[in-house]
């Protein structure tokens, strides 16, 4: 279905998931976890250590940490992995297992299995390229978009380091 194309479904579900700023998708067959994704994700690389990870996930919207080689991705690192992990490589950490997805892969089903086993974020991959990361708002309604994203790193910047010359 072309992307602009996202309609209500005849099989519709008491609600939708919101994603991409806006758009809803209602039952399965309606999006993929590609027009849903967050195109460029925060990522770490394979030097990074468990301190990196740590500083990474002082930011209160990180619930992953995605560490690459170029762009292969090695692993996921939820916060709980990391307690007592100081200089050891973060590529040691975490795992693949459960935390992917394939940027063709159903939108409706991916954020319904999201929702029902308490995952906030799965990295999207492709050929083993880690191609974006699909994050679950708190709300658990929608999914994260950059332009969302986008505008909240602006809102907490502090204004000393916004204003243009």
């Amino acid at each position: 279905m072309p992307l602009s194309r996202i309609e209500e479904s005849t099989t519709r579900h008491e609600d939708g998931v919101e994603f991409g700023g806006g758009r809803l998708a209602y039952a399965p067959g309606e999006a993929t976890v590609a027009d849903a994704m967050v195109r460029r994700p925060k990522l770490l690389p394979a030097t990074a250590t468990g301190r990196d990870v740590r500083d990474l996930f002082g930011d209160d919207h990180v619930h992953a940490a995605l560490v690459v080689d170029e762009r292969t991705l090695l692993t996921v690192i939820e916060p709980h992995e990391i307690a007592a992990s100081g200089d050891a490589p973060a590529r040691t950490m975490g795992t693949l297992a459960g935390r992917t997805v394939a940027p063709d892969a159903d939108l409706w089903e991916t954020w319904t299995w999201m929702t029902a086993n308490g995952c906030r974020r799965l990295a999207v991959v492709e050929n083993g390229r880690c191609v974006g990361l699909l994050c679950l708002k708190r709300s658990s309604r929608g999914l994260c978009c950059d332009a969302g994203i986008r505008a909240r790193a602006r809102q907490t910047t502090p204004q000393e380091l916004t204003w243009e010359e």
